[in-house]
């Protein structure tokens, strides 16, 4: 059985890493008995954040990443079977759940979506083979998902979202386009009052163009409003906020001789634009959500629209703390992840934490920070924020200016980092105890 298996893994993790439950579970920001109920398989998580950050907690190797990860993924679709009824739990046993892995992610063209989303086998990932009849019942399955998903995430990608490794601030505000609307009125067509600084597209070998003027401040973006008027906030977007320096890395398509020392975080989105990175494993993002009158405007919620999934990127892994030197980050009030490897990401908060919806006016405004978690892919994607104000009522799109954020995964790449001190990025590991 997938959780059990799933489960299996996870308890020879925390076993092996010698720490109790009541430690990990501290380090992990979640409840004791949660961890106890994933250990054990009575419960199977919804996130796969907190799953990779338990493994790394625990010293997992890149192979046993990747293994957990398919493992949660078979686990976490065998749930979905259950809750179907009858009629799914015919579908299940071995020749679904082989086509439930990473690979067999939902086709967005069977939905009519405009999407890329790529049938791959992720660097070093080995995935069973599929034919004949099972083939056919696999790609049935995935059809079906993709339906679901675009039905539960509303995908609806804008007409120029490309991609870009820089991450120059931005935020969110005047009018914009795709927005929700009021009943009875029609939505609001593309037209961005802002221009975005000038970018160019990633060329074709995948690499990322950066930014000539990305800069460590906010500054104002592209927005989605109802038609009713301006929307009544702004959002400010961080797509390069650090949780700490020691858990921050980049994926850079340049030997360690070509690059530039880590920066400090606030001098981040020009080092990131300047080696055309692209964040390595996770992104941290900081949302300043503030109204722009004195009425008080409702954040219903946030939602993830996947715009591509790739194999992760095979550049070299650069970590922006240095070795031997401690980094302590307190958990913020409004913490959220994202599991984009999942068949349908979502904004999930962190254990402990509150969930949508908050309030906001101009003399109170709300910081969200959101931990999007990549591991097996490399992925192009963007938030939507919904918010209401009376009669009003809206959605605003969250990019990296007019273009998708863009997180790749890791598992196996060559990783630098460079000594407090030195002149030089060594290999991980290499460098001589403190």
């Amino acid at each position: 059985m997938a959780a059990a298996e799933f489960a299996e893994l996870l308890r020879e993790l925390k076993d092996r890493s010698g720490l109790s439950y009541g430690t990990l579970a501290k380090r992990l920001h979640m409840s004791t008995s949660t961890l106890h109920r994933y250990c054990n398989g009575d419960a199977i998580p919804t996130d796969y954040a907190p799953v990779e950050r338990l493994a790394r907690l625990c010293k997992a190797s890149p192979e046993e990443l990747v293994e957990l990860h398919r493992r949660w993924v078979l686990a976490d679709a065998g749930r979905g079977k259950k809750a179907s009824g009858p009629a799914a739990e015919e579908g299940s046993g071995p020749a679904a759940e082989e086509g439930s892995g990473p690979a067999a992610e939902e086709d967005p063209t069977a939905a009519g979506d405009s999407a890329v989303v790529t049938d791959v086998t992720p660097d070093g990932v080995p995935t069973p083979p599929v034919g004949g009849r099972r083939r056919r019942a696999v790609l049935a399955g995935i059809a079906v998902l993709a339906v679901v998903g675009a039905v539960v995430l509303g995908v609806q990608l804008s007409g120029g979202g490309g991609e870009r490794g820089d991450g120059a601030a931005s935020s969110v505000q005047g009018k914009g386009a795709g927005g929700a609307t009021p009943s009875g009125s029609a939505p609001a067509s593309a037209s961005p009052s802002v221009t975005p600084s000038a970018s160019a597209s990633p060329s074709a070998s995948g690499t990322p163009s950066p930014s000539p003027s990305a800069a460590g401040q906010e500054r104002p973006g592209a927005a989605v409003e109802d038609s009713s008027g301006t929307p009544p906030l702004t959002v400010g977007i961080r797509p390069h906020a650090w949780e700490s320096p020691c858990d921050q890395r980049y994926l850079i398509d340049r030997e360690p001789g070509r690059v530039s020392p880590p920066p400090v975080e606030q001098d981040a989105p020009a080092w990131v634009a300047a080696h055309g990175a692209v964040p390595s494993g996770k992104q941290f993002l900081e949302l300043t959500v503030q109204g722009t009158g004195e009425e008080t405007v409702v954040v219903d919620g946030l939602k993830v629209r996947m715009v591509q999934k790739r194999s992760p990127l095979a550049w070299n892994d650069y970590a922006m703390g240095y070795p031997g030197v401690g980094c302590g980050a307190g958990v913020p009030t409004r913490y959220f992840t994202v599991a984009l490897d999942a068949a349908r990401p979502a904004v999930v908060p962190e254990a402990g934490h509150a969930d949508f919806p908050f309030k906001v006016s101009e003399s109170d405004p709300e910081v969200y920070y959101i931990n999007a978690d990549a591991s097996a892919y490399d992925v192009s994607w963007t938030l939507e924020l919904s918010w209401s104000s009376g009669t009003r009522h809206g959605t605003l799109l969250l990019d990296d200016e007019g273009r998708p954020f863009r997180t790749s995964g890791n598992n196996g790449r060559p990783a630098y980092e460079f000594p407090l001190g030195g002149s030089a990025w060594q290999r991980a590991g290499s460098s001589p105890a403190p």
